[in-house]
């Protein structure tokens, strides 16, 4: 049963993290319709009756593995955001240097961002609890985490916004979002030199929506060009 004590060998923890590692192989790969519990049970090497002696069914193991990479991602996130943003020395280097890490986590939790596919294609058929619990924990939620980062430095008048989730939501749009969706959510990686453009473009023109005139003279640049480039012709 879920949270069971382990024995004095450890075989339950063990079993446990075997029908883990399983059930997001076969999810990932199979989708959450199509995967079943006795494909998993043989990939952990375990009864199809021992995954009943940890979870109630299919759908709590599913979400049960989907949290925990959601977890995973998330605390490998936070400890990007302490590293980059905490301290701000030059505001556009640091959001780039963090946003462009961040974008690197989406190759290091590979079977974690399979599960992301399986529950964009199959969002309909996916139980209601399961979407309801994803959404607070997964890439829905994480500009809530981001904004408190974002509001710290606003704080210090270097970025100015009337509300710090929309200002990350927007910030998570034009960076790591723009490399998840045309890399399939890493089903088709990005040459590197493509998610270095798509970072550097998305920080500048965040900058140039959100920071105040003397704190950004190269968004205030950028966005004067934009301004007086000429308008174009119609092709007509």
């Amino acid at each position: 049963m879920p949270g069971a004590v382990p024995s004095a060998s450890g075989g339950l923890p063990d079993k446990r993290r075997a029908i883990s590692r399983a059930a997001r192989r076969v999810f990932g790969r199979e989708g959450y319709a199509r995967a079943s519990l006795d494909v998993i049970a043989a990939e952990a090497n375990v009864a199809k009756r021992t995954i009943y002696n940890h979870y109630a069914g299919k759908e709590q193991l599913f979400l049960s593995v989907a949290i925990e990479g959601a977890d995973a991602v998330t605390e490998a996130v936070r400890v990007l955001m302490e590293r980059h943003l905490r301290k701000i020395v030059d505001l556009e280097e640091d959001l780039t240097a963090f946003c462009l890490d961040r974008a690197k986590a989406v190759t290091e939790f590979p079977e974690h961002f399979a599960l992301v596919r399986t529950i964009h294609a199959e969002v309909t058929r996916l139980p209601d609890a399961v979407l309801e619990k994803w959404t607070a924990h997964g890439p829905p939620s994480s500009h809530k985490r981001l904004a408190p980062y974002l509001q710290k430095i606003a704080d210090r008048g270097l970025l100015e916004f009337d509300d710090a989730e929309k200002a990350a939501n927007r910030l998570n749009t034009l960076t790591v979002n723009d490399v998840l969706i045309r890399s399939f959510y890493g089903a088709v990686p990005l040459p590197e030199p493509v998610v270095e453009e798509i970072i550097t473009e998305g920080v500048q023109a965040f900058l140039r929506l959100y920071a105040p005139p003397s704190a950004a003279p190269h968004a205030r640049t950028a966005s004067a060009r934009l301004s007086e480039a000429p308008a174009p012709t119609s092709a007509g």
